[in-house]
């Protein structure tokens, strides 16, 4: 009966040390996660100067999923697909302007795209994100600078992770060439755009 009583509590103990090694490795964060873009809780944006200032924008509709593995970020991946016509600046007639054959022809190409093809890690939660953008109906290499921000549950116990990425483009690349000429060779608006994203993502079903 003893040896029974032994088997029984090897066996729990064993158990018990399995599943505290399985939650562990989760709570590490170790297993490669599928997120969806939470798009409620998420931002697309970027800034461009106009003359002086620097105006900031955004697009309101968008969707995307990553692959992410914290364990080993070169084997992780972003998709995002972005509604053109959702570009808004906060002034209407402008927001008018940009979906227009000046700027990005909404009618035409009716969204803007990313897929990345690698991650860079570049220290502790950060890495270079490369990968192809399209937007205007050109395709070109670009390049991220982002951020793993940590993973918190929400209130109703929702797995939230945070991400910020940055990126830099120039415009004329993608065939957003329309400008006026200022006195003193200066331009309306700017070439460089800055492109910023805060993303949180959430476990796929």
């Amino acid at each position: 009966m003893q040896c029974n009583r032994r088997r029984r509590m090897l066996a729990a103990f064993s158990l018990a040390v399995l599943w505290i090694a399985g939650v562990a490795r989760l709570e590490a964060g170790s297993e490669p996660q599928t997120l969806k873009i939470d798009p409620q809780h998420s931002n697309v944006g970027f800034q461009v100067r106009h003359i002086f200032t620097n105006v900031s924008g955004r697009f309101r509709e968008f969707e995307g999923s990553l692959r992410f593995d914290e364990a080993n970020p070169t084997a992780s991946s972003v998709e995002v697909t972005i509604k053109a016509p959702s570009i808004d600046t906060s002034v209407e007639a402008r927001d008018k302007d940009l979906r227009s054959a000046k700027f990005f022809e909404v009618e035409k190409y009716p969204t803007i795209s990313f897929k990345s093809s690698a991650v860079q890690p570049q220290g502790e939660k950060k890495a270079k994100i490369k990968g192809t953008l399209t937007m205007h109906g050109v395709s070109k290499d670009v390049v991220l600078d982002a951020e793993y921000l940590g993973r918190m549950k929400d209130p109703w116990g929702n797995v939230r992770y945070g991400f910020h990425a940055e990126a830099s483009i120039d415009r004329r690349d993608f065939g957003l060439t329309w400008n006026e000429a200022l006195e003193a060779g200066a331009v309306l608006v700017g070439d460089k755009v800055t492109i910023l994203l805060d993303v949180e993502g959430i476990p796929a079903k």
